[in-house]
């Protein structure tokens, strides 16, 4: 099985992702994105644009999440932000061609809900280069929220008001699995949390 976690920028996907990983006994998390900054770092600047645009990441997107998942002892987790209809479908339906159990989540949070939370998230950047990336992902709100709302994007969750245990308690029953572990104590899930986040700052 494959997981997919979709949503706007500032949604929760990596929170989300790495704590049912923490809970889902054999899970692997497998982030989509870092075959595009691999693609970006093999080119020069002028050509550095969006990632998602070239037919390559898209097709190792694939072949690399299917590897994951014959190899992962569980289901694999893929945090990422996917709104492009036509980019979405080439992924699911080359990971279904290659049999392969693919479930989708949105994220669904409330534009006000993101924009508040990127600001938050703003006052914890490490230097310049992070801060330009927090105002590019408030730029992409409106584009990514009208974009999931499609029924093409279900399942939908909106987690304005829920907390990040509630959403992978939700996705599990969704996905039929039974979770281990308990939820973590406040003062835990803070540390856990900032111990994410940093480790998914780009630069």
């Amino acid at each position: 099985m494959l997981v997919w976690i979709n949503g706007a920028f500032g949604a929760g996907k990596t929170q989300t992702a790495f704590e049912l990983h923490r809970r889902l006994p054999g899970s692997h998390v497998a982030d989509p994105e870092l075959i595009g900054y691999g693609i970006h770092r093999m080119l020069p600047p002028a050509a550095r644009n969006d990632f998602q645009d070239r037919p390559q990441w898209r097709t190792a997107v694939v072949a690399t999440l299917a590897d994951a998942v014959d190899a992962s002892d569980g289901p694999v987790i893929a945090p990422m932000t996917l709104v492009v209809p036509a980019y979405f479908d080439e992924i699911m339906d080359g990971l279904h061609s290659r049999g392969i159990d693919a479930r989708h989540f949105a994220l669904c949070p409330r534009p006000e809900t993101l924009r508040r939370r990127l600001r938050q998230r703003s006052g914890y950047a490490l230097g310049r280069v992070v801060g330009r990336s927090e105002t590019w992902a408030m730029a992409q709100i409106d584009r990514c929220v009208t974009a999931l709302s499609s029924e093409r994007f279900a399942h939908h969750i909106s987690n304005d008001d829920l907390n990040v245990d509630q959403v992978v308690e939700l996705i599990a029953e969704k996905l039929g699995v039974e979770l281990s572990g308990e939820r973590l104590s406040a003062a835990r899930y803070q540390v856990r949390r900032l111990t994410v986040g940093a480790r998914h700052i780009r630069f």
